[in-house]
């Protein structure tokens, strides 16, 4: 699942900030603000989210401008300090969306080599069903338009697998990330790397 918003993108259901309420967080990402025109804690990171309660400083569009890309967003994170989630506090965006692809993942490594039709149309409205309930609603919103694009393989372990992992590589091109060798996903995820260190 997408973890965070691309830097330019906009996003139908995000409301532009309210009066005096920052564009751009500590991060240099843009906040995401619900449809009442508040900042919504699942689609943004803690650094923002404490960037808007005043904890952190946050950038102004000016500033952002200015920088270029994920590198000075990552810079900006980087001067401003990153503080770590409470076990106890709801998740930010980035806790939400790691969290999310190991569950996603490890359901991909025990899914049957040969699923029945009723294992088939299980996962099939999981999935589906997890693109409209997933708490990001900017990150739903941009993983149901993938699936539209890239329809959901459940044809075995194998196919979903890459599905899922190229699924997972789009999000990753989008942060500026750098992408996974999808051949690789089963050492990942499944069996654990050749060279033993999971054992």
């Amino acid at each position: 699942m997408p973890e965070t918003e691309p830097l330019n993108s906009n996003t139908a259901k995000s409301t532009l900030p309210p009066a005096g309420m920052p564009v751009f967080g500590a991060s240099g990402r843009k906040i995401v603000y619900d449809e009442n025109g508040k900042p919504c804690r699942a689609c943004n990171t803690l650094l923002d989210f404490q960037s808007i309660a005043g904890k952190k400083k946050s950038v102004s569009s000016s500033t952002f401008a200015a920088s270029s890309g994920a590198v000075a967003g990552a810079a900006v994170s980087a001067a401003s300090g990153f503080s770590t989630i409470p076990d106890d506090c709801p998740p930010d965006v980035e806790q939400l969306g790691r969290s999310t692809w190991t569950l996603l993942h490890s359901i991909a490594a025990t899914y049957p080599e040969m699923p029945t039709k009723d294992q088939q149309n299980n996962l099939m409205n999981f999935m589906t069903s997890f693109s409209h309930l997933y708490p990001c609603f900017y990150c739903a919103d941009d993983f149901r338009d993938y699936i539209k694009k890239e329809k959901i393989n459940v044809t075995n372990r194998d196919e979903f697998g890459k599905w899922l992992c190229n699924a997972h590589n789009s999000v990753n091109v989008k942060l500026g990330k750098p992408t996974f060798d999808c051949n690789l996903w089963k050492e990942r995820w499944k069996d654990g790397w050749k060279d033993g260190r999971c054992d």
